[in-house]
C-alpha cells in the first residue's frame, strides 16, 4: 500500500496543478475508498478516486483525462516533458488538454518564482502570441498563462467614465468665476482679478457584485485580479461576493499585495464553489447596501451566468429594485461565448428584463472591451 499511497497523493498533486481544488485532506480518504474497492479492476480505482477527490460535476471531464494520462504508463511524466504527448502501443495518442501539459511537466518547485517567471514570459511574448493570450477563454488557459493573465487584468483602465460634478477648479482658462473673483476682491479691494474656473470630473462609484459558485470559479477568480487593480486605483469601488449568501470583500482588496487581498478575501467567503442564490443575494443586497453603496451614478456590474438554484426567491422583484437603485446596471455573462446562446433558463431570462446591457466575460478581450462598451451605454429610464 506504501507505492500506492504514494502515487495517489502525487496524482492529487497533478489534479491541482491543472487546477482542481483537492485538498490533501481529501488523500486519506481516497486511500481507504482503494482499500475498501481494491485494485484489481481499472473502473472501480477510477470510481473511488473521483468520488472522494473531487467536489462538483463539472471537474469530472478534466479529472477522466488526467486518469486516464496518469495511470497508463509509469514513465507518462517524463515522455511528456520530452515529446509534449505519450505514445501508448507504438502509436501516437491525441495531445493532452494545455493543462494537463503543464501539470504533468517539472514540479513547480524546480521552476523560478511564477511571479518572475509571468513577467519574463511578458516580455518574450510574440505579437501572435499576445493576440492569442487575449482570445484565450479563461476556463481553457494553463496555470502560466492564467498567471500572466491575471497580471495583465490587473493593468486594464477604469470601465467608467469621468462625470462632471457641481464643484469647479479654479484654471487659467475657461469661464469666469464670479464667486471666487469677489472673494479674492475682498482681500485686495484696489484691484480687479479675475478668478477662472473649470467644471471638475471625477470617476463614478462602481460596484461589483460577484458570483463564487462552481461555474463561475474560474472567471471570478479572474475578475477578482480586475476588480483589485480598479480598486487600488480608485477608492471609490465595493465589492460583494455571494453564492448562497452575500458578503462585502472592499476592504480585502484595498491591500497593495494582490495574493494577500485574495487570501484574505477566501478567509472571509465561506461559500466558495457552493450553490447559487441570486435571488436571496440580491434581495438581502437591496436592503442593507444598496442606499449606501449606489449614490453618486454608481454603475453596478452584476458578473454571473444568471443559472439560479434558489426556486423561493422572487428574482424579478429584486433585479427589479436593484435597477431603481442603480445609475445602470451591466451584466457580464461567460455563457455569451457560446455563439449558440440563447436566453432559455428562467433566471437568464428575468435579469435579461432588468439590466440595461448584458456582455461577455470569458477572456482579456472581453475586459478590454468592457470600458468601450460602458463609456458608450446610456441608460434606459
Amino acid at each position: 500500500m506504501g507505492l500506492l499511497a504514494a502515487n495517489v497523493v502525487e496524482f492529487a498533486r497533478v489534479l491541482r496543478r491543472a487546477g482542481l481544488a483537492v485538498a490533501p485532506a481529501r488523500v486519506p480518504g481516497a486511500l481507504a475508498a482503494l482499500e475498501c474497492v481494491g485494485i484489481e479492476r481499472r473502473e472501480d480505482v477510477h470510481a473511488a478516486l473521483s468520488a472522494t477527490l473531487l467536489e462538483r460535476h463539472e471537474q469530472q471531464a478534466l479529472f477522466d483525462a488526467a486518469f486516464a494520462l496518469y495511470w497508463r504508463d509509469p514513465d507518462l511524466p517524463g515522455r511528456l516533458r520530452e515529446h509534449g504527448r505519450p505514445a501508448v502501443d507504438g502509436r501516437h495518442q491525441p495531445p493532452p488538454p494545455q493543462r494537463l501539459a503543464a501539470a504533468f511537466a517539472a514540479p513547480p518547485r524546480a521552476r523560478p518564482p511564477l511571479a518572475r517567471q509571468a513577467l519574463r514570459q511578458d516580455s518574450r511574448l510574440s505579437a501572435s502570441e499576445r493576440i492569442r493570450l487575449q482570445r484565450a477563454d479563461f476556463a481553457s488557459m494553463s496555470p502560466e498563462e492564467f498567471t500572466l493573465a491575471r497580471r495583465i487584468a490587473e493593468q486594464l483602465p477604469a470601465p467608467m467614465a469621468p462625470v462632471r460634478v457641481r464643484r469647479r477648479d479654479p484654471r487659467a482658462t475657461g469661464r469666469i468665476d464670479l464667486r471666487r473673483t469677489l472673494r479674492q476682491m475682498l482681500r485686495q479691494p484696489h484691484t480687479l482679478p479675475l478668478v477662472r474656473s473649470q467644471p471638475r470630473e471625477r470617476l463614478p462609484p462602481l460596484v461589483v457584485l460577484l458570483d463564487i459558485s462552481g461555474s463561475m470559479e474560474r472567471y471570478t477568480r479572474l475578475l477578482l485580479h480586475y476588480v483589485h487593480g480598479l480598486t487600488r486605483r480608485h477608492l471609490r469601488v465595493q465589492t460583494f461576493t455571494f453564492g448562497t449568501e452575500l458578503t462585502r470583500i472592499t476592504d480585502c482588496l484595498r491591500h497593495r499585495d494582490p495574493d494577500t487581498a485574495l487570501a484574505r478575501a477566501d478567509a472571509r467567503v465561506r461559500d466558495w464553489q457552493g450553490g447559487t442564490r441570486i435571488a436571496a443575494s440580491l434581495d438581502r443586497f437591496n436592503r442593507d447596501w444598496a442606499r449606501r453603496v449606489l449614490g453618486g451614478n454608481a454603475t453596478l456590474l452584476l458578473a454571473t451566468d444568471g443559472l439560479d438554484g434558489d426556486a423561493r426567491g422572487d428574482l424579478a422583484t429584486a433585479a427589479a429594485q436593484l435597477r431603481r437603485f442603480a445609475h445602470r446596471v451591466v451584466w457580464l455573462n461567460p455563457l455569451l461565448r457560446f455563439e449558440g446562446f440563447e436566453p432559455q433558463a428562467h433566471g437568464v431570462r428575468t435579469l435579461l428584463r432588468h439590466t440595461d446591457r448584458m456582455l461577455p466575460l470569458h477572456n482579456l478581450d472581453s475586459l478590454a472591451d468592457l470600458e468601450r462598451s460602458l463609456r458608450e451605454l446610456r441608460p434606459a429610464r
